[in-house]
């Protein structure tokens, strides 16, 4: 299977996924690659368990979040979850599926960025949103921030100022500005109960790694 990642990983939704991987990632980040698809599906089943919900209907949207790849500094970066659901119903409509799950992946999928701005409507789109914030903080939010930051050419932080307490937080500029800037602000918006609580545990995570690297600069 792609990048060598079997389609047994995402149980009970084998069959699926043995349509969909080849979709799951494209281009060359590594912050959405398909380590980060597997994580959000389990995020995803997870949250599933105690708050229900489709799953089919969500392991293609997890499936599928990412299948379009827009770069973080790309002036369309806020419109690539649209992009995601436009090529993902494509996708769907080719295997056979009817209009009406077709039309509920691509809303979980337009509607679980960030930057979109859109408002979930059904408990897939919620959960999807839930799933995929969760990567973004903790220890694997951390890791990916600094990765993401390298891929754009930021320094780690301003060595005058790093918590930038007497200037406007930058974070092209710094990476730990995005601690503040948006991860520290995600686990306030989370859709679900059970994600809530998995977002608490990560947040204080994230406050930790922030903490400990301040500690040894």
């Amino acid at each position: 299977m792609t990048d060598s990642l079997s389609e047994t990983a995402f149980a009970p939704h084998e069959a699926l996924a043995r349509d969909l991987l080849a979709h799951a990632a494209s281009g060359n980040d590594g912050s959405h690659d398909l380590a980060h698809v597997l994580r959000v599906f389990r995020n995803a089943m997870r949250i599933a368990s105690d708050e229900g919900g489709d799953t089919r209907i969500l392991a293609a949207s997890v499936l599928l979040h990412d299948c379009v790849a827009v770069e973080k500094s790309s002036p369309l970066r806020s419109q690539a979850s649209r992009l995601a659901a436009e090529k993902a119903s494509g996708i769907l409509a080719g295997l056979g599926w009817d209009s009406l799950e077709t039309a509920a992946v691509a809303h979980a999928i337009a509607a679980h960025s960030f930057s979109a701005n859109i408002r979930p409507e059904t408990l897939e789109a919620r959960i999807l949103q839930d799933a995929d914030r969760l990567d973004a903080i903790g220890m694997v939010g951390a890791a990916r921030c600094f990765y993401t930051a390298g891929r754009m050419g930021s320094a780690l932080y301003d060595p005058a100022d790093p918590l930038a307490e007497h200037r406007a937080l930058d974070d092209r500029a710094f990476a730990i500005d995005h601690f503040a800037a948006k991860l520290f602000k995600l686990s306030d918006n989370f859709q679900t109960e059970a994600g809530r609580l998995i977002a608490r545990e990560r947040h204080d995570r994230l406050k930790t790694v922030l903490a400990e690297f301040i500690d040894e600069i």
